[in-house]
């Protein structure tokens, strides 16, 4: 039995792809969990899918494009009990998931990692994300949803598979990061949050976040929640190809063996 999948979404990671896998790789062996890489590729054209493979990665593609539709693509294929999600662009240390495993064995559905607690290094979180959207949007997402979480767009979390592919997420985007929490929170499930380190990726391109769209989309998901409103539209889904995309890889699921 698949215990852990150590799940990345990925487009165009090349460059950091490799040590983020070897990095995951080394965590599963140094702590005798049995469990898999996979990286969920979002359309990468720069060789990145090769690249993990070649490193021992289990590769799926999700034609559907944004991060989320990454996410709920890699949870439609993961194998193991638990998931932990980190990007791919190694600004999480993913050889160090010792406080997310210890909360999920214990019991808790959601785990999600507090960088503010962590740490930020110097350069790796923009000014505007660090002291204005990522405090305000939390708290409103605390005060609207009452979900009891620091730091709602930690890319690093991890969470019971079961628990989270029954929650019918749907966002596309970057907005999952705050759907996800919400869903949770108002379903009743358990959450944790960890102390996490954001460190410098090491990226010599621009990150794929849009500050002041990205915003807009998990204020505005907060806002439809709060108000009760929260309706998703297969017509919206369709155009995005999200509908198309994840029951293709729910295909691949189905068909696919189990790990040994």
């Amino acid at each position: 039995m698949v215990e852990l999948t150590i799940l990345m979404p990925c487009l165009n990671e090349a460059e950091t792809v490799g040590v983020c896998v070897r990095k995951a790789l080394a965590y599963l062996a140094r702590s005798q969990i049995a469990g898999e890489v996979l990286v969920s590729d979002n359309g990468s054209t720069d060789g990145s899918p090769g690249v993990a493979r070649s490193l021992g990665a289990r590769v799926v593609s999700v034609p559907s494009p944004g991060y989320g539709a990454a996410v709920l693509g890699g949870l439609l294929a993961a194998r193991g009990r638990y998931v932990i999600m980190g990007d791919a662009d190694d600004s999480y240390d993913l050889s160090q998931l010792d406080p997310f495993m210890a909360q999920l064995r214990s019991g808790y559905d959601l785990v999600v990692g507090n960088r503010f607690a962590g740490g930020v290094a110097a350069g790796a979180m923009p000014f505007l994300h660090r002291w204005l959207g990522n405090p305000v949007l939390s708290f409103l997402g605390r005060l609207l949803c009452k979900a009891k979480v620091r730091d709602f767009h930690c890319g690093l979390r991890g969470f019971r598979t079961e628990a989270m592919q029954n929650l019918g997420l749907q966002a596309a985007g970057m907005e999952l990061a705050s759907e996800m929490i919400v869903r949770s929170a108002l379903a009743g499930l358990s959450i944790a949050e960890v102390p996490t380190t954001l460190q410098r990726d090491g990226r010599s391109r621009p990150p794929h976040i849009r500050t002041w769209r990205d915003g807009w989309r998990h204020l505005r998901l907060l806002l439809l929640f709060a108000a009760g409103n929260w309706r998703w539209r297969a017509s919206v889904a369709d155009r995005r190809g999200l509908g198309a995309g994840l029951k293709a890889l729910r295909k691949i699921k189905s068909s696919s063996r189990p790990a040994v």
